[in-house]
């Protein structure tokens, strides 16, 4: 494995929670941080992102519709919800359209954040690493067709 960092981008419209989590996970990650949904975009448009965590409640765009709204563009970051209240409508929405890999509580736990963004980012390596392969295999499939194409017509 690349000896990389893990790519990670916060939203959340409290600027004393960006402060924090740069803070507290600057120095194992590449940690990009963004005050609204469409900074976040802006983000994704010129940095490659491995996970995106984003808070649910936020004025414009809720964590939920954030995750939504990118996902045609953007299907590979894992997505973690955060969330301050025990909205379970939101949760079940974070799953079913914003395809969340993890939703947490906030306050975060920072050991607890830490171990979801590795699990995240293994979860996200793995289907790179399957991606890759079948890229590959349909590449040989491809060849193998010619191959017997070419030997059928001679």
């Amino acid at each position: 494995m690349l000896d990389k960092k893990i790519a990670v981008l916060y939203v959340d419209d409290e600027e004393n929670n960006l402060i924090s989590f740069k803070a507290t996970f600057r120095l194992k990650y590449q940690v990009y941080t963004a005050i609204s949904a469409d900074e976040a975009i802006k983000i994704m448009e010129t940095k490659p992102v491995d996970v995106i965590i984003t808070d649910q409640r936020m004025p414009n765009m809720t964590g939920v519709e954030f995750l939504e709204n990118i996902i045609g563009k953007y299907p590979d970051p894992m997505r973690i919800l955060l969330t301050g209240y025990a909205d379970m409508g939101a949760v079940v929405d974070a799953v079913n359209k914003g395809k969340i890999f993890h939703y947490l509580a906030k306050p975060w736990d920072e050991n607890e954040l830490d171990m979801t963004i590795q699990r995240a980012y293994e979860v996200y390596s793995e289907r790179k690493n399957i991606k890759e392969m079948n890229g590959k295999l349909a590449v040989s499939n491809d060849q193998l067709e010619f191959l017997l194409r070419q030997k059928l017509l001679s």
